[in-house]
C-alpha cells in the first residue's frame, strides 16, 4: 500500500502544478447560451457581436462594462429586448468581453 501511496500523491501534486486550460473566446461563446440571441456578424435577438464591439471601442472600461453585462445581464442598451444573466465565471466573462471587443 504505502509503495502506491507516495507515487500516487507525488503525480497528484505535479498535476495540481499544471495551468489550467485557458479557453478562448471562440469557444465560450459556442459552449455558452450566447448564439442562441447573437451572431457574430448580423442582428439576431439581440445585435451582432460586430456591433457590440463597434459600438464600445475606444470606451475605457469597456471589458468591465461588457463582462459585467454577460455576466449579469442588462436591459435597455440595444431596445427593449432584456438581455439575461449568463451562467459564466468573472473570468469566463472577461475573457468573452475582450473577444467580443477584439471584432472588426
Amino acid at each position: 500500500m504505502k509503495k502506491l501511496l507516495l507515487p500516487m500523491l507525488a503525480i497528484g501534486g505535479l498535476l495540481s502544478l499544471q495551468p489550467a486550460l485557458a479557453e478562448d473566446g471562440p469557444s465560450l461563446f459556442k459552449s455558452k447560451p450566447c448564439a442562441a440571441c447573437h451572431q457574430i456578424d448580423s442582428k439576431f435577438v439581440g445585435p451582432s457581436l460586430k456591433e457590440v464591439a463597434a459600438k464600445y471601442a475606444g470606451t475605457e472600461g469597456a471589458v468591465e462594462l461588457l463582462a459585467g453585462h454577460i455576466k449579469n445581464g442588462t436591459q435597455g442598451n440595444w431596445g427593449p429586448m432584456p438581455m439575461p444573466q449568463n451562467p459564466v465565471t468573472e473570468e469566463e466573462a472577461k475573457i468573452l468581453a475582450e473577444w467580443v471587443l477584439s471584432l472588426k
